[in-house]
């Protein structure tokens, strides 16, 4: 299960890695939505058995972590205003 769990943070990693940089950093500006939308997806799509559930659980809470993380190091957009975080990401 955290195998299962791990696999899915690790396909919305790279999503989210794979984004041109502005996209991205205007997705951290919802970075409380992504963590929700994808909890709440994987535990539909794995809901019916407690292996199932666990690896959701697994999946959205290392989601979490990592969109706060990221957040937190490269900053967001909002607007057209680019809040850095501790690394500043060109954007131009």
């Amino acid at each position: 299960m955290f195998i299962t769990g791990f696999m899915v943070f690790l396909g919305v990693s790279l999503i989210l890695i794979k984004l041109p940089r502005r996209v991205m950093l205007r997705a951290l500006k919802h970075d409380l939505l992504i963590d929700i939308l994808v909890s709440c997806l994987v535990l539909a799509i794995h809901w019916g058995t407690f292996s199932g559930v666990m690896a959701a659980t697994v999946a959205g809470l290392m989601t979490s972590i990592m969109t706060s993380a990221a957040k937190r190091l490269f900053g967001y957009i909002d607007g057209d205003h680019y809040y850095i975080g501790k690394w500043k990401l060109n954007v131009e």
